[in-house]
Order: C-alpha cells, then sequence, then structure tokens
C-alpha cells in the first residue's frame, strides 16, 4: 500500500489555513510590496479567498478592481460577493455582446452594470474579465486590484492590464490546465518576457522578492485523496486534507452483483479510488468498449441507491445524478459518453473535458484515462494539468476506466522534453505524474473483460 506523508499534521486543519489566511490578508492591506502571490490547491477556497480579501479591502475604504479569466468566473464573484454583503455596491463591467452577463445578476439591487469603466469607477468593486479590462482607458488607477485564477492568465494579458491599479494579490492553482495553446514558443523559453508564460510565472521572474503564500488545506479532496494528489501535481507546494479517514462514507443500499462495474464501485466507495481494468489493446479514441464500461459505472451508481456521509450534512444525502461527473480528454469521448448514458436513459449526469470541469466539484467522478487504448503518448495526453484536474474533481471517490497496458505504454515513451535554461520546474512531468497515478490505481485495480 503506497503511504504519502501528510503536510502539518500537528496542527488542525482549520487552524492551519486560518493562519494562512490571516497572513496574505496582512500582506494584501498592510505589506509593502507591490504583490502578493497565492498558490491554491483544488479546493482549497480560493474564490473565498478572493471574495473576503475583497470584502476587507473594501471595507477599509480602498476600492479596488477584480480580474477573473472568463465570464463565468466574473459572475460568480459577484455573486458570492452579494451573498456575502448585499449592501456592497458592486460594478460589472461587461463587453457589448449580446447576453455579456447571468441574467441573475438584475436581482441585485448593489449591483450596478455597464460596457464603460468610467460609470462604476466611483463603486467599491469593480469586476470584469482580463479581455474586457485591456481596453479600459482614461481612467484612474485602482490602488488595489485582485487577479483571480491568476495562472489561467497568459502574462502579455497581465502587461495589457498593469497600468490599472498600483498594488494586487494573485490567486490562482498551478496545477490546474493553460486555458491557452502553446505551439512555436520554443524561442521565447526561459526568458523572463517568454509571452506563452503565465502571469504569475512572468510576474515573479522580474520580482523574486514579492510574498508568496500557499493555501494548506483543500476542503474538496478526502483524506484517501488528497495526498495522492499533493504527491504527484504538487510535490513542491504539498497540501493536506481538510477531512479525515472516516469523516466521509459512500455506501450503497443494492448490494454488489459481482460485475465488474459493481465490484470497482465498492473498492471506491470503501477506498477513494478504483481502477476497473480493461483489456490490453489499441483502439479508436472513441473506444466503444470503454465508453460502455464509463456509462454502465454511472448507471449502476445511480443503480445501487448510494448516499454520501460528510461533514456537511448529519444525515445521508443520496447520489443523484447531478452530483455525478464523467471526465473526458477529448469533446468527441465526451460526446460517445453522453450518447453511451442516454441509451442507458441517464440523464442530468456532467459529462465533459478536463478543461471545461476545472473548478468543478462532485461527490463522485469517473474518468476515462487520457491513455487508455492509445498507441503512443503524446504530449497533449501526458500534460500534467490535464490528469491533475481529472483526479481531483471528487469529494468522496474517483473512478478511473482504462485498458491495461499504458504502464508500459509509458516505459515507451519516456519524457524527452528538452532541458530549458531558466524555466522553472515547478511540477513534475507528465511522465512522471501518470506513473505516480497509475502506481497508486494499481492498489486498486478491478479486471474486467466486458
Amino acid at each position: 500500500m503506497t503511504v504519502f506523508a501528510q503536510p502539518g499534521r500537528a496542527v488542525d486543519p482549520g487552524t492551519a489555513a486560518t493562519r494562512v489566511t490571516e497572513a496574505i490578508l496582512r500582506d494584501t492591506l498592510h505589506g509593502a510590496h507591490r504583490g502578493v502571490v497565492v498558490d491554491s490547491p483544488p479546493g482549497a477556497g480560493k474564490s473565498t479567498l478572493v471574495v473576503r480579501a475583497a470584502l476587507e479591502l473594501a471595507s477599509a475604504g480602498r476600492p479596488l478592481m477584480v480580474i477573473a479569466q472568463t465570464n463565468a468566473q466574473v459572475d460568480d464573484l459577484v455573486l458570492r460577493l452579494a451573498e456575502k454583503d448585499p449592501d456592497l455596491p458592486v460594478g460589472r463591467l461587461h463587453s457589448s455582446d449580446p447576453d455579456p452577463y447571468d441574467k441573475a445578476l438584475d436581482d441585485l439591487p448593489n449591483v450596478r452594470k455597464s460596457t464603460k469603466a468610467g460609470d462604476l469607477a466611483s463603486l467599491d468593486v469593480v469586476i470584469s474579465t482580463a479581455a474586457k479590462w485591456a481596453h479600459v482607458k482614461d481612467v484612474e488607477p485602482w490602488r488595489h486590484a485582485i487577479v483571480d485564477e491568476a495562472y489561467q492568465m497568459r502574462s502579455d494579458a497581465l502587461l495589457a492590464v498593469a497600468g490599472l491599479f498600483e498594488r494586487a494579490l494573485f490567486v490562482g492553482d498551478p496545477g490546474q490546465l493553460d486555458p491557452f495553446a502553446i505551439v512555436g514558443a520554443e524561442q521565447w523559453a526561459g526568458l523572463s518576457y517568454d509571452p506563452s508564460a503565465s502571469a504569475v510565472t512572468t510576474l515573479l521572474a522580474h520580482n523574486p522578492e514579492l510574498p508568496q503564500h500557499r493555501l494548506p488545506v483543500s476542503w474538496r479532496l478526502p483524506a484517501s485523496a488528497a495526498p495522492l494528489v499533493s504527491h504527484a501535481f504538487y510535490p513542491y507546494t504539498p497540501f493536506r486534507s481538510g477531512t479525515g479517514h472516516g469523516d466521509r462514507r459512500l455506501s450503497f443500499a443494492v448490494v454488489s452483483d459481482g460485475s465488474g462495474p459493481d465490484r470497482v464501485i465498492d473498492e471506491a466507495a470503501e477506498t477513494g479510488w478504483g481502477l476497473l481494468e480493461l483489456p490490453a489493446r489499441h483502439t479508436p479514441r472513441t473506444d466503444p468498449e470503454a465508453v460502455r464500461a464509463v456509462a454502465r459505472v454511472v448507471r449502476r451508481l445511480l443503480d445501487r441507491g448510494g448516499a454520501a456521509v460528510s461533514e456537511r450534512a448529519e444525515e445521508p444525502v443520496p447520489l443523484t445524478a447531478d452530483r455525478i461527473a464523467v471526465g473526458t480528454a477529448h469533446r468527441d469521448q465526451a460526446a460517445a459518453v453522453r450518447s453511451a448514458l442516454a441509451d442507458l436513459g441517464v440523464p442530468d449526469v456532467t459529462v465533459d473535458t478536463a478543461n471545461r470541469l476545472q473548478g468543478r466539484e462532485f461527490d463522485v467522478t469517473v474518468v476515462l484515462h487520457p491513455l487508455s487504448g492509445r498507441p503512443d503518448a503524446t504530449a497533449f495526453h501526458l500534460e500534467t494539468g490535464r490528469l491533475c484536474v481529472l483526479a481531483s474533481r471528487h469529494r468522496h471517490a474517483c473512478i478511473v476506466v482504462c485498458r491495461a497496458g499504458v504502464t508500459e505504454l509509458l516505459d515507451d515513451h519516456p519524457s524527452t522534453e528538452p532541458v530549458q535554461l531558466g524555466v522553472t520546474v515547478k511540477f513534475p512531468d507528465g511522465w512522471e505524474a501518470n506513473h505516480a497515478v497509475l502506481a497508486h490505481l494499481s492498489e486498486h485495480r478491478v479486471t474486467w473483460r466486458p
């Protein structure tokens, strides 16, 4: 059995998280540096920190701008701020596109919407996307800014908005997938002005003295998952689960029928992980057998009347379709799984790619392994962030469906990426991370020949 060290066990998770949050707010409100960087593992409360920092700055009489990366992120922050302080004047700066924001914002009397930053500049908080902020001109710079999902912001996007604020708090998850493709960027690798680098990477390259913090606790990942995800994807910034073994339980009213899907469900319910291994074979990307296996696992999760016990509720909560997600590497795989689920009469289950599942949370996830059935291991499928996202969306259990032979495939395709001088290595490469995850999953393997 693989055993991973858990950081900070001498202090309870709530105390550890509070100490770090207070240090972050102290540096943000009273520090002398122009920037503060916060690294956050999955489910550590990035949005909660952003909202609290915004409220603290506003209450201290310091109007601020907030930069997010997508309209959905912007609208979510506006709604969270309104929930915490319904009287706080908030500006939602939006584009001129049709339907540019969530219509739920129209019901909030404290939120003013406009396409012009000048109309909102007098408000305590103004929120918009980096793309919209880049077009803002002729306004007085804000004293403070908060950049949400800062690792999803490209460095040239930061340069486009840098003149709008004096000091900033940067919050993000370094293990997530980049929202932009990097093609032909080798000529800039290692340079401090690499336009393909994230905003945080470039910021720290030019300002290495900036205070850096990391949120030490994941409140999403259970005690069964945090050690593996921390070891495999965050070796230089380890974290722990906010819960202990036994704090969360997954049970089923209907006993197993002895099939592969039922046996892997029972294994995942008991240990938090399950690997449903199909026979080794090279297959099309939308492997029909693997797709049907994924759909079958989801169908049985629902048929068996699952119930989840956690720190959120005193009584067991039914495992419903909206609390289950399926993750894939490609959109055509997701479409094939949706079709297979429809054939089994399963609606309302979220099925999407790793890119679109980022930031979301479910009780149980079923993952089609990116390397399942492949004859090769490409850079796309070995990207560390892709597997990290797929393995870190769940609160109770993660079930991986994969054909046998991936370990041998990895050994046949070792990492050949050249070492770039000046490039900070923050994670193991995808080859190493895949090996770490597969080694752990092998302890929870259920072989099945459909």
